[in-house]
């Protein structure tokens, strides 16, 4: 059985709380991603997505040099390594997001995505279904 481990993203770039929003931005557009974790001494305080960087900054006339912490989610929800790839579908269907970092120890090891798993399912009914659930969210909004 696979799991969330095998298809994760493993070489993860984040900023801290240090980082402003700018520098934020500037990193989604170099490395072509639309989320960024924010690290504090190795453990995941927050995530900015492009979307945070619209809704939370620009609509709110948030300059570029305001700290990542006034913008960033931090209600996060996160999974272990060690998960089955059903698992992480269903809890990105449930709570309909399109990434979850991968916590382990409390550590930030990687991230697996949407495209990680549709990429990666083999089997599982349950798992498709949510794929579907967390598409279909998205394209309505």
């Amino acid at each position: 059985m696979q799991t969330v481990k095998d298809i994760m993203t493993s070489n993860i770039e984040y900023c801290t709380p240090l980082d402003n929003v700018y520098e934020v931005a500037v990193k989604m557009k170099d490395l072509n991603v639309g989320a960024i974790p924010i690290v504090e001494d190795q453990k995941l305080i927050g995530m900015i997505t492009d979307r945070d960087l619209v809704v939370r900054g620009i609509a709110e006339k948030h300059p570029g040099s305001n700290q990542v912490t006034n913008v960033m989610s931090d209600h996060i929800y996160s999974i272990e390594s060690n998960a089955s790839l059903d698992e992480a579908a269903h809890k990105m269907a449930k709570h309909q997001v399109r990434r979850l970092p991968v916590v382990d120890n409390g550590k930030l090891v990687g991230i697996v995505s949407l495209g990680d798993l549709s990429k990666n399912y083999t089997t599982g009914e349950e798992a498709g279904d949510a794929l579907s659930d967390i598409s279909e969210s998205y394209e309505s909004n």
